[in-house]
């Protein structure tokens, strides 16, 4: 057995000094060997001599700056030496080579913090965004890593409530309609808010700005549209118990095609359509058979883009089922939603902003941003979806669309 190897045995035993020896040895006749100063510097950590680790690693670093492990141990040696700013220095070192190396920001985040460095608190924030999934790491980090989760909180709530102060005189002295995008700046400045963007899977029509729900103003029709929600409710009820097999799945893909996040509820009854108009084209038997409905709709503005819209129809979600985050296909559409049965336990996101939905009330979003639905209670959930253009497009605007797709 060499030196390095006798001496990493004599180290498993607890004999230091054997292993000491044996290294300084093999150091004597090979000076600058970083494997064998990282051997030592180690051995004299495990002693307890942390100062003479620390120098020993310094020497094993210079002779192979571009190795991580070697800064890593360098930093863990100067921690247990007292000496934090020069551990941080050892992990920027590490850093430097590898700028998600887990280890290194874990550790530089509690060395910072130790230091009631407030640059700590960016760290930790670094390092959560980059962390993998929590479960299946050792428990020290998990909870090392739920301890970074709380600090940054509390540092966001801290902030949060200082731009609160900021903005009372402000949110006085103007209507909350003028302060919707205001109050999204705010939000996202004290990490209360994660800001989307329009992520379309077909056309982007650009210089929209990306409102996860629209304001209610910019859609005078719906108090018409609400007003027939008893008559539009009462049609729905009487298919729905009359026409099981016309409510088909609405997530449809092909064997040829990826599933990707809809694999659970691809050709599943789970979510269920029941189609009034279907990209643009009209259902006449199903519109004879929800005559008020159909009539109400045709009286409405809906999107008029042929072979794309309208497409309208009684969307059904099965009891403890949810739609998983995915985005539509373009912002010039505007899709509207009307509750009609709604029982506890149900929701809806669309980007940071959730809501639930309220028997007779609608709403309208944009759903080229990320969004998502659940029904966690033990029935049925159904509304009315349909399209309508965005209500920032021009006439020109709309005119183009229509002519291009």
């Amino acid at each position: 057995m060499d030196r390095l190897g006798a001496a990493t045995q004599a180290r498993r035993e607890g004999r230091f000094d054997d292993a000491v020896a044996l290294l300084k040895a093999a150091l004597a006749e090979r000076p600058a060997h970083g494997p064998t100063l990282n051997a030592l510097g180690l051995t004299l950590l495990d002693a307890g001599d942390a100062a003479a680790a620390a120098a020993t690693l310094e020497q094993a670093v210079a002779a192979d700056p571009k190795a991580p492990p070697l800064w890593l141990n360098l930093a863990e040696a100067r921690r247990r030496a007292g000496q934090s700013a020069a551990e941080i220095a050892a992990l920027d070192g590490a850093l430097a080579l590898d700028p998600y190396l887990l280890p290194a920001m874990l550790k530089k985040a509690q060395a910072q913090e130790r230091l009631g460095d407030p640059g700590a608190v960016a760290t930790w924030r670094n390092l959560l965004a980059a962390s993998p999934a929590s479960e299946g790491l050792p428990e020290p980090i998990r909870t090392a890593l739920e301890h970074g989760r709380a600090l940054v909180a509390a540092a966001d709530a801290s902030q949060g409530a200082a731009i609160d102060a900021k903005l009372a005189d402000v949110l006085a002295a103007y209507p909350p309609e003028e302060l919707v995008r205001a109050r999204g700046y705010a939000d996202h400045l004290a990490g209360r808010r994660k800001v989307y963007v329009q992520e379309p899977t077909a056309g982007h029509f650009p210089y929209l700005p990306a409102f996860e729900y629209f304001d209610r103003a910019l859609f005078p029709w719906f108090a018409e549209l609400e007003a027939g929600t008893e008559k539009i409710r009462d049609e729905l009820l009487a298919i729905w118990s009359d026409d099981v097999e016309g409510f088909r799945p609405y997530v449809a893909f092909d064997a040829t095609q990826p599933a990707n996040q809809w694999g659970e509820l691809n050709h599943s009854p789970r979510w269920g359509a029941w189609f009034l108009w279907e990209n643009g084209v009209r259902n006449a038997d199903h519109c004879a058979r929800c005559p008020g409905t159909a009539a109400l709709l045709e009286r409405l503005p809906m999107l008029d883009h042929p072979g794309k819209g309208p497409t309208v129809m009684f969307s059904v979600l099965a009891p403890k089922t949810r739609i998983p985050p995915h985005t539509g296909s373009s912002n010039v559409r505007t899709t509207v939603h009307l509750p009609l049965v709604v029982p506890p336990g149900c929701g809806f996101r669309v980007g940071s902003e959730t809501r639930e939905w309220q028997v007779g009330e609608a709403w309208a979003f944009d759903d080229t941003i990320e969004h998502e639905a659940w029904n966690d209670s033990e029935e049925p959930r159904v509304i009315l979806i349909l399209d309508a253009w965005n209500p920032l497009l021009t006439e020109a605007e709309k005119a183009v669309a229509r002519a291009i797709g």
